[in-house]
Formats: C-alpha cells, structure tokens, sequence
C-alpha cells in the first residue's frame, strides 16, 4: 500500500507517476474523501477533548457537593454526537481503504516506459543457444515419447493443467530443488525455511494478492483459508506485525513448496504442455532489508537466480520490465527468461522484483533504527529461484538427444544417484 502522506501531500506526483503503468488514480474521488476525512476528523477530536473536560468538571462539582445531573446529561449528549461522529470516520475510512488497497506501487525511475511485455528492455543475456543436428522437440513431445510426462493421468486425477511426472523425470525434478536449495543456502547465504501450504487472508492482504487478485486464488472457503501462489506470501508474512532487530538484517530466506493459482486470466494461453499449471513448484528466494539497500539487493537477488541457471548451462536473457507490464506491488522488475528450443524463443523462468515498502506498510514490517531507535518499515523483495518445473522444461528442450533421451547436466549428477541418461521407461 503507498503511504497516504504521500498521497495526501502531492497526489498529482502519485498519479503521474502512475501513468506509466497505464493507471489512473481517481484524485478527485479521493480529494473529496479525504477533505471529508479531516472535517470529521477535527470534529471528532474536539468532541473527545470537550467531553473530557466536561468529565473533569463533574469530578470537580462532586467534591464541591454541587449537582452533577446537568453535567452528566451533557457528557451523555456529548457522547452520543461522538459516537456518531467516530462511526462516520469509520465510514469514510473504509471507502478511502477501498481507493488506496487498489493502487499499485509507483514504479522506480528506472522503469522503462511501454504498455506491454514487447516494450520490456533486454538488460543482459548469457549463453548461446544450441544448434541441434535435428530438428529440436518441446518437453510435450519429448516426454511423452518418453512415457514420462503423463498429461492424460493428470487431468483424469484433477483437471486440465496438471501433470504426473515418472521415473527419470520425476528424478530430475526432484534432483533440481535440492540443487537449487543448496546452491542458495550453501553459496548464497540465504537460511532455508519450511513454511505452511496454506494462508488466511490477512497473508494475502499482506503480500498483496488480496483484494485485488481473489479470482487467482484457490479459496478453501469452510476454513477461511487460501492455497498459496507462492512461498513469497507465507515466507513474507513471518514478518507480519514484528519489529525486527537492525542486528537480525539483512533478511535472506529460500523456501521450497508447491504453488496453487487458478489463471483465471489466462484462458486458452500456454495450454500445451507444463508452462502454465494450476500446480507447480518453486524454490523462492526471499529478502528483507532496510530502505537504503533493496536497491543494492535485488541487483544481488537477481543475480542469484542467474547463477543457479550459469550452473546448468541453460541459455537466458534479463529484462527490466516496462510500466505496463510490471506487477501490482512492484517498484521494480527483472524477469529472467530462459531460452527454449522446442519453443524457438526465450520464456520467463523468474520474476525478482523490489516491493520496497508497499508489502511491508500492509503487513506492519519494521525494523528497530539503532540511530533513532524507532521502528521503520522494512523493503521487502523476492525472487524465483528457479521455477522447478519450467527449469526441467528448460533441461529437456536443451539436453534432448537425437534420439529422443534428455541428458543430465554436470551440475545435477551428484542428486541423481548416478543417472546420466534418460530414456524411455
């Protein structure tokens, strides 16, 4: 959430700021709101301070043996225009609540200008891609002539957008998130936690996906509880309403867990193969820090999911990416993409992105400054590291053989108990 200060001291820099996102900010909406606000504000704290000093000087008659009963009816009457003036604050803070939890972060300056992912800048790219002898296959292809990639098992357990992996795949899968967990925790510094697969909802509303993106999410609804999208939001939300000692920072936290979205908005994109799941797998990377170092550590976090994809020897690019494209709590960007041979292109594999205090302002995130010794709100950023699945995607596109097998790359055959090869079960 941005801060209202902001928004009430130089709201005609928020809402150009927030053009570059293709957003309108509804100013006059909320200058007509928050002109009410005040008014009743100062109205409702000149009624508390009369009805106290009214108060005292029943306290006062009583001594002097007066008769309180005028004063008593006045403090009631009093009371009453104060209740009715704190339920109409109240009122008027929750349609104010409803303008400001629907407005994006304001992008950093560094944020190119576009309205779709084709105006995202290239930053950086490493690798070359392969030039295969034969005509390269997609994963589909690959692991079903594998019979190792079972689509029509998935959607006969669940629905369409699932998947059962088998055998050498189901290997490579699981060999990837113990290779991811240990390059981070052993090389990156990070800490590795183990974090529920279920939220409430003042998570959600904490890391942002609610109210905004409810229809994304899997709803338990008896229970009041929501599948997670991503570690971020368990992972983040640890941090909800705690002050956290300057000595404890940087926060650095990598989570392994399953990811649940509905892709309500997606319908009829990526529906071959295993790019857009309801369910898949992450290795999340997780940050909190103080204002003056996101900057410095999402350069640093970004650069940690690039290695893990270095290690593998797969193809990518980085972009930043432009104001029309970026996420609703994002200040700024990176999506690493990856390249994909049987799809002839680059495809996102990571998104690491700088919340700064957007998240942490929502979830009361604070750290203690031992130069003021007062709380201030943390900056909160965090990054795939990898996306296992499209991570195997990637390794059976760049590793498939002529004849059809995936090969293991160097860097995972320490997890794969000696498997160098996969064929065909």
């Amino acid at each position: 959430m941005l801060d209202p200060h902001l928004l009430r001291t130089d709201p005609e820099q928020v809402r150009d700021a927030l053009r570059l996102r293709g957003f309108e900010l509804e100013l006059d909406a909320l200058q007509k709101l928050e002109s009410r606000r005040k008014a009743i504000q100062v109205e409702t704290e000149g009624l508390q301070a009369e009805r106290n000093a009214r108060s005292k000087n029943i306290g006062k008659a009583k001594a002097a043996g007066e008769d309180v009963e005028p004063l008593l009816k006045e403090v009631a009457s009093l009371g009453d225009k104060l209740k009715s003036s704190e339920d109409e604050l109240g009122k008027i803070q929750k349609e104010l609540n409803v303008i400001l939890h629907a407005v994006p972060n304001i992008p950093h300056v560094s944020v190119p200008a576009g309205k779709t992912e084709d105006d995202n800048k290239e930053v950086r790219r490493w690798g070359e891609p392969a030039a295969f002898e034969f005509e390269a296959k997609d994963h589909v292809d690959l692991g079903e002539a594998l019979g190792l990639i079972d689509f029509e098992t998935g959607a006969k357990i669940a629905s369409s957008r699932f998947v059962v992996l088998k055998a050498g795949i189901a290997l490579l899968h699981r060999a990837l998130i113990q290779f991811m967990l240990n390059v981070h925790t052993q090389e990156h510094g990070y800490t590795e936690v183990n974090v529920p697969y279920v939220v409430n909802a003042d998570s959600c509303f904490g890391t942002s996906q609610l109210p905004k993106f409810e229809e994304d999410l899997f709803h338990i609804k008896e229970h009041g509880f929501y599948l997670i999208p991503t570690a971020e939001v368990p992972v983040t939300n640890m941090f909800r309403d705690e002050i956290v000692a300057a000595e404890d920072l940087p926060l650095k936290l990598v989570c392994h867990s399953p990811c649940f979205r509905s892709e309500a908005g997606s319908y009829g994109k990526d529906t071959r193969g295993m790019i857009r799941q309801h369910q898949f797998e992450k290795v999340e990377m997780v940050q909190l820090v103080p204002a003056g170092q996101s900057y410095q550590a999402i350069e640093e976090l970004t650069a940690h999911a690039e290695n893990i994809l270095k290690k593998l020897e797969l193809p990518y690019r980085t972009v930043i990416l432009c104001g029309g494209d970026i996420g609703f709590a994002s200040a700024l960007t990176y999506d690493i993409e990856v390249w994909l041979p049987g799809q002839g292109k680059y495809r996102e594999i990571s998104s690491c992105s700088n919340f700064e205090d957007f998240q942490a302002r929502r979830m009361k995130a604070r750290w203690r400054n031992p130069e003021t010794n007062k709380p201030e709100l943390l900056h909160t950023l965090n990054g795939s590291g990898l996306a296992v699945g499209r991570t195997l995607i990637a390794i059976m596109e760049n590793y498939q053989t002529k004849d059809g097998d995936i090969c293991v790359p160097e860097a995972l055959l320490p997890y794969t108990a000696g498997l160098e090869l996969i064929k065909k079960a």
